[in-house]
């Protein structure tokens, strides 16, 4: 077991990414406590999505920004090299020839601070995340 030293709380894995205290209460708080070389890039991916889903309501949970009607749809945070994006796991396989290029894993897609966010592909994600009733 892994104990951060900030926080106090223990992992199974060294080194394990989380968040460190109390969670945002909102969407705002979340992208304002991250790095300010990093608030530009969580702008876009917020508005995109906001866009692509504008009966959906914003919250955060699990400690991320999330879209959320009826169920959760989409969430992403921060890390230290990369954005993630939550749109579960049905979302990954069927988008799975166009995110060559990005580390999957089930339910996850990393995007790499060093490449140009793919904001046509997270609108479309979320939107067939949505129109699918695929929530994740």
């Amino acid at each position: 077991m892994w104990k951060c030293p900030k926080c106090g709380r223990e992992f199974k894995n060294t080194n394990q990414d989380h968040f460190c205290g109390e969670p945002p209460k909102t969407i705002d708080a979340y992208i304002s406590d991250q790095p300010d070389s990093i608030q530009p890039l969580l702008h876009q991916v917020r508005s995109t999505i906001r866009t692509a889903l504008s009966d959906a309501q914003e919250r955060i949970s699990w400690s991320m920004p999330t879209y959320w009607n009826r169920h959760n749809i989409i969430h992403f945070a921060a890390f230290k090299k990369h954005i993630g994006l939550y749109p579960g796991e049905k979302a990954v396989e069927h988008f799975r020839d166009r995110l060559t290029e990005y580390k999957t894993s089930k339910g996850a897609i990393q995007l790499p601070y060093e490449k140009e966010l793919p904001l046509l592909l997270i609108a479309e994600i979320a939107k067939w995340c949505y129109e699918t009733e695929n929530h994740h």
